[in-house]
């Protein structure tokens, strides 16, 4: 289960990520990436209650990197060490902007 809480402020989007982005919810997170960014120059994906990202949630937040690349930045935050260490493994560490 995931649950994706949205905080529009002047621009700027903050998705608080809570549960497992997993194969089976990663359609949610993609569905809220595609309808949501409009406008928004900076993205905040903050992870603190987000407990695992499997290769689909990554994929996910890789399109929604490609996006922002387009019109402002996108900002990981908040991420637990299992997530961090995810990130570090698959090179997205290289790829993503990790506070």
């Amino acid at each position: 289960m995931l649950n994706i809480g949205k905080d529009l402020n002047a621009g700027a989007l903050t998705l608080s990520l809570e549960g497992r982005l997993d194969t089976t919810t990663a359609p949610e997170l993609e569905n809220v990436v595609k309808t949501e960014l409009e406008g928004v120059t900076a993205l905040n994906v903050d992870m603190e209650k987000l407990e695992y990202i499997s290769s689909a949630g990554l994929r996910v937040l890789l399109s929604a990197q490609k996006a922002m690349n387009k019109q402002g930045s996108m900002t990981i935050k908040n991420a637990s060490e299992d997530v961090k260490e995810i990130f570090d493994v698959t090179g997205f560490s290289d790829i993503l902007n990790i506070e």
